[in-house]
């Protein structure tokens, strides 16, 4: 464990830095549909998905400094050619370490709110005009 929130696990035949900063943290979201404490509790009581599992490991290599397509690679390589379950460990604790020590990113502005541009119409003209005279009895 340590005090910025990554980790160092034996992993896929040798020893990898994971962490999830915040931008990881935002895809990984994305990704499983579910928050950090959600993520750890499928994880832990065993109702995890697929990408609960890959998407935390290479993004977790990622943020620990791997470039994207070696992360890519290994977890290609290693969760698809062993039992998934040896992957479901080191997950859990990449995820234990981002909601338990401090992430010493800067914390990022909210994501501005999409807005429509609404182009509003006023009501057509009417081809006659406007007439102020009363209108006449009908006989």
């Amino acid at each position: 464990m340590s005090a910025d929130a990554s980790v160092t696990l034996e992993w896929a035949d040798g020893e990898h830095t994971f962490r999830l900063a915040f931008g990881q943290i935002r895809e990984l979201q994305e990704k499983t549909g579910v928050g950090p404490a959600r993520l750890l509790a499928r994880l832990m009581d065993e109702t995890w998905l697929l990408d609960d599992v890959v998407e935390t490991l290479r993004l977790g290599l990622i943020g620990g400094g791997m470039r994207p397509p070696e992360a890519r690679r290994l977890v290609d390589r290693y969760v698809a050619a062993r039992p998934l379950v040896e992957s479901v460990w080191p997950a859990v604790r990449i995820v234990f370490e981002l909601l338990h020590f401090p992430n010493d990113d800067p914390l990022p502005k909210p994501q501005a709110a999409k807005t429509t541009t609404e182009t509003t119409t006023a009501p057509a003209a009417s081809a006659s005009a406007a007439s102020t005279e009363p209108v006449p009895p009908s006989a």
